[in-house]
């Protein structure tokens, strides 16, 4: 029997494809960097070793699956090739390992992993599923039906996969590093839909998505009356959103999502129609309202008088949305914004965008650009974003006590960067604690 070898087991793909084929009952092994991530937690829990990188660690029979952010000189990839190991990129064995089961690929500019999180907890209430999430979550099961996954447009890696149905959630420009325009980014999109083999579940209410052309169906859901299944009459509770779903004009039952804002309506009913296209039952589609959420999307935690989200958002549309759902969710608070920008590149070309989406706080605290090994960093500093917003300010690691006097507020922490270190570092002032770097 063979043994899997991750290159990189710590990635959130790397980590949940792991953990699925571990679930299969295959044997499992992978190497990373020291640093602690958050999605050691989950490999842990299940025994699966993590070593420093090392060539020792690769063997003969190994099967390698290298994580996409490692080049091809590293000294375990160079091991495995001397040793004339099976070896896979990520995508390239996820591509591999999907065709056993009924595959969903759920991809889009955002709402990716709530989207496929969403889904799978909702198929997972009634039949075996194995499922990968992007926040490095994975579950395998022998007897599984689907296999639900999150599909990256990234240097159009979901290129690499056939998949029998997608849910498409929107196209917008971002990834300013590789692509070079919406429409570089929509002919990505055109050329996945191409691969897809039984049907496509599509926003109607995104304009770039209108115009995909298929050569299967294209089921279309929004809110606009021109779509297959259409959300009215949204209502906020304290449960969360509940929402009446019309089928092609007929009304077919009421959902409620326990998360706020538009987003994740178009979310819920994404996951509702492709559900209803392979006749799940509504009362089983219900189940939705059990989501507990995934991990760094909208996560609270309470602080006193405060509520403190760790959120993803990455890009200016996400944060729209999310300060989006702190106002529907707290309607009463003061909403504070912790922005780190991620990659020098992006922050670039939306410095504009960005400060017009983070203009919607109350106040806007600014942390200093995380920028990728891959990039120069030219001139660029979080000063120029500062400029642009009226109510900002420059946030240092020593400093967060000054998010104190924002008493009964929520606190957004965003960034796809280490945001969190800013997050903890906060908590431990509360706490009076050491701040650790």
């Amino acid at each position: 029997m063979t043994t899997y070898h991750f290159i990189g087991i710590k990635g959130t793909g790397m980590s949940a494809l792991a953990q699925i084929l571990h679930d299969s009952g295959e044997t499992v092994q992978g190497s990373d960097v020291e640093k602690r991530f958050f999605t050691q937690e989950a490999l842990e829990m299940k025994n699966i070793p993590i070593l420093p990188f090392s060539e020792n660690n690769i063997k003969e029979d190994h099967t390698i699956i290298a994580g996409n952010a490692f080049p091809d000189d590293h000294i375990e990839i160079q091991q495995a090739k001397r040793l004339g190991c099976t070896f896979y990129r990520y995508h390239e064995f996820l591509g591999e390992w999907l065709k056993q089961y009924t595959s969903i690929a759920v991809t889009g500019a955002h709402g990716k992993t709530s989207t496929t999180g969403l889904l799978a907890h909702v198929l997972d209430q009634t039949f075996p599923v194995s499922y990968l999430i992007g926040d490095g979550t994975g579950k395998g099961h022998v007897d599984s039906e689907y296999f639900v996954f999150e599909a990256c447009e990234y240097r159009r890696h979901f290129l690499s996969y056939e998949p029998d149905y997608a849910i498409m959630t929107n196209i917008d420009f971002d990834h300013p590093d590789y692509f070079t325009s919406i429409d570089d980014v929509f002919n990505a999109f055109q050329s996945m839909a191409d691969r897809v083999k039984k049907g496509i579940i599509a926003c109607g209410d995104d304009e770039q998505l209108q115009q995909i052309q298929a050569k299967v169906p294209v089921v279309y859901y929004g809110f606009g009356d021109t779509n297959d299944f259409q959300a009215q009459n949204l209502q906020e509770t304290d449960k969360g959103t509940t929402f009446d779903v019309f089928v092609r004009n007929t009304y077919y039952d009421t959902f409620t999502t326990p998360m706020y804002g538009d987003h994740n309506v178009l979310n819920a009913l994404g996951v509702i129609a492709i559900c209803h296209y392979e006749d799940v039952k509504a009362e089983d589609i219900k189940k939705l309202t059990s989501f507990q959420g995934v991990k760094r999307r909208f996560t609270e935690k309470k602080a006193g008088s405060q509520i403190l989200i760790d959120d993803y958002a990455h890009h200016p549309k996400e944060i729209t949305a999310t300060i989006d759902s702190a106002r529907k969710k707290y309607p009463n608070k003061q909403v504070i914004a912790i922005f780190q920008p991620h990659t020098f590149t992006r922050t670039k070309t939306f410095l504009q965008e960005f400060a017009d989406s983070l203009s919607a706080a109350d106040q806007v605290y600014l942390c200093d650009i995380f920028g990728s090994a891959r990039e120069e960093s030219g001139k660029l500093t979080i000063h120029d974003l500062r400029k642009l917003i009226d109510h900002s300010q420059v946030l240092e690691l020593e400093n967060t006590d000054v998010l104190a006097e924002f008493k009964d507020s929520v606190l957004i922490f965003m960034g796809a960067g280490d945001i969190q270190k800013f997050q903890h570092a906060y908590e431990n002032t509360l706490n009076n604690k050491p701040i650790q770097q």
